[in-house]
């Protein structure tokens, strides 16, 4: 008795010591972010809804006209290419409401894309339970009640929890699951009515139903820019649900609360970047992109349209050295199918992740992520690159990846060095092995011949022989280097 007494004291004693968060970001930033987020380093982002069915946007890179998903936006102010395209196949008068009777995804199957999600090699799933148009992909009773008629995916035509059963898959196979979902909605009655009736009585007692039901491990908050995070009560939100709420010490989320809450760094939120924007090791984040230029499926894009496995790859590795996160988009079709050439890109990934994921996986970035061929420095006047900076911390927001001759991780004591092609001999500038390093390259056993000249340290790769070395893309693992 004694003994019971004890423990539920001892009880007692360390809830009345647990953290409680106050609605401001100086309480809030205490909390920081669960470790997970940060491990597991690769995504698979869902963008799936009525806009699905049009399945529709002009192929422009790098804009954002190229999303299908702001189907409905374009043809309200009647953008030409959109617009064009809709009164051609469907005629002016055709609503967005009438494309719900198309969105039956008759094909769907969750288990199917949770086999897929994790033979990609990625750590966690994000879908988008609610676009800007507030079709909701869960049964969502302020959905139909604000919008007066069935207007999520139980109610709807599709007549099944999208969301949910997509939910149990993903669990079951193994990979947290998370939501994006709109604080907005370009439509909603109560949104241009009235925006605080809205928040209060739509908004936020949706959002909470979506943790409550799902209870994601991840928030990504989007459509947040026309209202302070003091308007959307964001902060408050956010002390509910790190507080009280089922998910409080797992859940991560973004840093999309408010038009004054982007790149912020808040130390309880991870900062987004979007096709390239980049980031750096100094603050959380993560990097969204789909496989082709759209979010949502276009079925405008073709072959010459969609990265390679190994452009995918590349865009991965790159994000990982500057410390990031890769959340890689898919754009299922109205059907419930995955493309066939979305599926084949995921799968390559996962194979080669098969082989090198510990150079990714729960690894850190190291000071200077990147080798530059001595030929192809970029210059800091260059507009046509991608993301990163060379080792002499040349910082340039836009480098192309063509020009790196090596990528770095480390983990603990190891040191990983990514050969975006094969070379005969590496040279690690500024790098000095121990007597005690040993060399070789992920997936195989041989231990390669290494030796340090001066400040570098050269690798002989010249002793395989065709058929000794796994596929492109190889990673050196430097074992006690560090």
């Amino acid at each position: 008795m004694k003994k019971l007494i004890f423990l539920c004291t001892l009880l007692v004693s360390s809830l009345s010591h647990a953290q409680k968060f106050e609605a401001n970001w100086e309480s809030l930033n205490k909390r920081g972010i669960p470790e997970w987020f940060n491990q597991d380093k690769f995504g698979i982002f869902i963008h799936w809804g009525v806009y699905a069915v049009p399945a529709y946007a002009p192929v422009i890179p790098n804009n954002g006209l190229s999303y299908s998903e702001w189907y409905w936006n374009r043809i309200s102010y009647k953008e030409k290419s959109f617009w064009e395209f809709h009164t051609q196949n469907f005629g002016e008068n055709f609503s967005y409401f009438q494309f719900d009777p198309l969105f039956k995804a008759e094909l769907y199957n969750p288990t199917q894309w949770a086999e897929v999600f994790k033979n990609s090699g990625a750590k966690y799933v994000v879908l988008t339970s609610k676009h800007h148009d507030g079709y909701a992909l869960w049964d969502s009773p302020e959905a139909d009640r604000s919008w007066e008629r069935p207007w999520n995916a139980v109610s709807g035509t599709p007549k099944r929890d999208l969301l949910g059963d997509l939910t149990t898959a993903v669990r079951d196979a193994g990979l947290k699951m998370g939501y994006y979902y709109s604080l907005y909605e370009w439509y909603n009655p109560l949104w241009q009515s009235d925006k605080n009736k809205y928040i209060n009585e739509h908004m936020l007692p949706q959002l909470k139903d979506l943790v409550n039901k799902h209870k994601p491990s991840i928030i990504f908050s989007d459509g947040e820019w026309d209202l302070s995070d003091t308007t959307w009560q964001s902060k408050e939100f956010l002390a509910w649900l790190f507080n009280d709420s089922l998910v409080a010490k797992d859940v991560v989320v973004n840093d999309r609360w408010g038009k004054n809450t982007r790149e912020t760094n808040h130390g309880a939120t991870y900062t987004t970047s979007e096709y390239g924007s980049g980031m750096s090791a100094d603050i959380v984040w993560e990097e969204s992109q789909g496989i082709g230029h759209s979010y949502g499926y276009n079925r405008n894009e073709n072959i010459h349209d969609y990265k390679t496995s190994k452009e995918l790859l590349l865009l991965l590795i790159d994000i990982v050295a500057r410390g990031g996160n890769l959340l890689l988009d898919i754009g299922p079709t109205a059907d419930g199918r995955i493309p066939v050439i979305m599926q084949e890109r995921l799968t390559e990934m996962g194979e080669w992740l098969k082989v090198n994921g510990e150079a990714i996986y729960g690894t850190k970035a190291v000071k200077n992520p990147y080798q530059w061929s001595s030929t192809n420095i970029p210059k800091k006047d260059d507009k046509s690159y991608m993301a990163g900076y060379n080792a002499a911390k040349l910082v340039e927001p836009k480098a192309d990846v063509a020009h790196v001759e090596l990528f770095f991780t480390k983990k603990d004591k190891d040191f990983y060095a990514f050969l975006p092609k094969y070379q005969s001999k590496i040279v690690l500038k500024n790098y000095n092995i121990k007597s005690n390093t040993a060399v070789s390259i992920l997936g195989s056993s041989k231990v390669l011949k290494a030796k340090n000249v001066g400040k570098n340290c050269e690798v002989d790769l010249s002793g395989f022989i065709p058929g000794e070395i796994p596929g492109e893309l190889l990673v050196l693992k430097f074992t006690n280097m560090l």
